[in-house]
């Protein structure tokens, strides 16, 4: 069941004098703000589905204000458990590794409690998709930096229903405020899908926050749903991201969870029988039965098209009508194994675009940092039918240069044991004479 989410005003008594002129300069400069809005656990497109026709109606002003942040240059005033206050910008610093680790904690709380896996997911792809490989310079090349925070940044058209997600996330913000806003939306899109029954994705953190709405990128770095060729445009915006045919088609198979509701991007059935009595909000159309799931349903349902109450986008379905993505999306169909391997490595990579971490190798919070990694077993390669993936073949030429060897010349000769091996033959021979 939807709920709402209303947050008084303070009074006048419990702000302080610093605060209050904070406020009253903020409200006099007209600034634009989020009032407060339905919490829904259903999600579009993980990216755009925007439509001329859709717009953000949340974000219109408010006499009776419930806000997340204010347009401010330099500061952000923010809704908490405590009431308002100013907050100073963020600095370039990593966030605290204990602090994450209890993040996703609570984070995996608000997903058995909310079924908001697809709008979390969404939140941070989002936030990531926005990066431009051509663009040098940090932040105007976008990217996972937590600039979709800000409201100028909300009001893009393929963000519509996104401030619900930074509604379900905000006090987990508020609690550990040594976690980024760009550690904590990939942090919940990671886990999202790891709870969902995905794969385990190779998350690392660190990212720096941008620290105002003029750092947000513009509008029109993310993908439509419904371009008029839908292939084309694929390639066009995740090209700009520095992604591949096969990266492209596997990060569309997490539309295997979540639903497109019409009143935001245009796309969808106001109802189905999957989705009339939730999870969550009721309503929307799903592109599988079990939305909430994390499998290769999505490949399966577009390539038999059978079912009328499951959505296709155009986008969707040129995954099986492009001769190059239909390679991809024919194997995922067949392998869920192959889709959960290569998903995983194509979400780490999104999530990684155009951040800016501290330190720069980036802070790792798992205890088996390669857990999501393939183990090798030998059987499996024993008939000879079976390659070897390139990260496998990285990994064994790792291990072998770890030890001295090189493609260019046989492993070193370990002297010290080839001595301890003669006097140990030179004893048993000598025992042998002797007796």
């Amino acid at each position: 069941m939807a709920e709402r989410v209303s947050l008084p005003l303070p009074s006048q008594s419990q702000l302080s004098p610093t605060t209050t002129m904070a406020l009253l300069g903020a409200a006099s400069s007209s600034a634009r703000i989020i009032p407060s809005v339905s919490l829904s656990s259903s999600s579009r497109s993980f990216f755009s589905l925007s439509s001329s026709s859709s717009k953000l109606q949340c974000l219109r002003s408010s006499p009776r204000i419930s806000h997340l942040f204010l347009n401010q240059r330099r500061a952000e005033v923010r809704v908490s458990s405590g009431g308002y206050g100013t907050v100073s910008a963020p600095k370039s610093v990593a966030s605290d590794p204990d602090q994450l680790k209890s993040a996703r904690e609570d984070i995996k709380e608000l997903l058995n409690s909310k079924f908001c896996h697809p709008i979390l997911i969404r939140l941070g792809w989002h936030d990531a998709g926005t990066y431009n490989k051509n663009i040098e310079e940090w932040p105007q090349r976008g990217g996972a930096n937590g600039s979709l925070r800000f409201e100028i940044e909300l009001k893009h058209g393929a963000n519509a229903g996104l401030v619900n997600a930074l509604k379900l996330l905000q006090p987990i913000k508020d609690k550990y405020s040594g976690v980024t806003y760009a550690d904590l939306f990939q942090l919940a899109g990671a886990t999202a899908v790891e709870e969902a029954g995905g794969p385990k994705i190779p998350m690392k953190y660190g990212r720096v926050d941008v620290s105002g709405p003029e750092q947000c990128p513009e509008e029109g770095r993310l993908p439509d749903a419904g371009p008029p060729s839908p292939a084309d445009h694929l390639r066009q915006v995740f090209y700009h991201m520095g992604l591949n045919d096969k990266e492209i088609v596997a990060l569309s198979g997490a539309h295997t969870l979540g639903r497109s509701r019409p009143d935001r991007s245009g796309w969808g059935k106001p109802e189905t029988k999957y989705t009339k009595d939730g999870p969550g909000a009721p309503g929307g159309q799903s592109w599988t039965v079990q939305w909430l799931k994390f499998d290769n349903s999505y490949f399966k349902d577009i390539k038999e098209k059978k079912d009328e109450d499951l959505l296709v986008l155009p986008t969707d379905a040129a995954l099986f009508e492009d001769p190059s993505f239909k390679v991809y999306a024919e194997k995922y169909a067949e392998d869920q194994e192959a889709f959960f391997k290569d998903y995983a490595e194509a979400h780490a990579k999104l999530s990684n675009l155009g951040a800016k971490f501290d330190p720069p190798e980036g802070i790792v919070i798992d205890d088996s940092p390669n857990a999501g990694a393939e183990k090798f077993v030998a059987a499996k390669y024993s008939t000879g039918k079976r390659e070897l993936s390139d990260g496998m073949k990285q990994k064994i030429r790792a291990e072998y240069e770890a030890i001295g060897g090189s493609p260019d010349k046989p492993l070193q000769s370990n002297y010290f044991l080839n001595i301890i091996i003669i006097i140990a033959v030179l004893a048993f021979l000598t025992s042998l004479l002797g007796n």
